[in-house]
């Protein structure tokens, strides 16, 4: 199968910055604690609701998965690039890593008590967005947890700089209101929200879940 265009650039980036990606992000969670209280709360209600796998997807050098093995989540990454989970295998070997697409995850359905995309839909146009989430849908469990983090705005591309190789990025400045929508088209329950001014652009964190077996019409309304 032939690897959309889309994909294979973003590979492209990652794989050349895996190294300072890395070392930009050790820490973060330190000075981030807007980010320490979403993935907290995530966290907590995956284990109240028995503890299945999470799947970090996007996980990049593997500093979201190791803070949810931290707080006691059995989590793993799955990333696009080789080269970021050769270094996230390097500097997390007690955690899973895999090299993946979050559009068409190797995973059964239903197997996850929890999915995690953590600033990684970012690269993906809006309107490609609804195959995201029927593939996070299809692979959570019912009653399993969502948690969303993105740069916020209007829709709006972003196009980085490209250098002297030819490699370049782009991502998508996503529109709070509009990816919720999308993700209760998919199926989800909104279960919380957070926005926030960040250094550059605001961002925002969406958390849902998708509705337990047998759940109610209310209940899958988020009433």
């Amino acid at each position: 199968m032939t690897t959309p265009p889309l994909l294979t650039a973003t590979r492209a980036y990652y794989d050349t910055v895996a190294e300072g990606y890395a070392e930009r992000v050790k820490g973060a969670f330190a000075r981030d604690a807007w980010g320490r209280a979403m993935l907290g709360g995530f966290a907590e209600e995956v284990r109240a609701d028995g503890g299945l796998p999470v799947a970090d997807l996007g996980c990049g050098p593997g500093h979201v998965t190791a803070h949810l093995d931290g707080l006691g989540v059995r989590a793993f990454g799955v990333d696009l690039s080789p080269r970021m989970v050769d270094v996230a295998r390097r500097d997390h070997p007690g955690l899973r890593f895999e090299v993946g697409s979050m559009s068409a995850l190797d995973l059964p359905d239903g197997e996850l008590g929890g999915v995690v995309a953590w600033w990684s839909i970012l690269h993906t146009p809006p309107g490609l967005l609804p195959v995201l989430f029927a593939e996070f849908h299809r692979v959570l469990a019912p009653g399993g947890r969502l948690l969303l983090g993105f740069h916020a705005g209007e829709d709006q591309p972003y196009s980085g700089r490209k250098r002297d190789d030819g490699v370049s990025y782009d991502i998508h400045l996503l529109s709070p209101d509009r990816v919720g929508e999308m993700l209760v088209r998919a199926g989800f329950v909104s279960t919380a929200r957070m926005l926030g001014e960040g250094e550059r652009w605001p961002w925002a964190c969406l958390a849902g879940r998708r509705p337990a077996a047998g759940a109610s019409p209310a209940d899958r309304a988020g009433s």
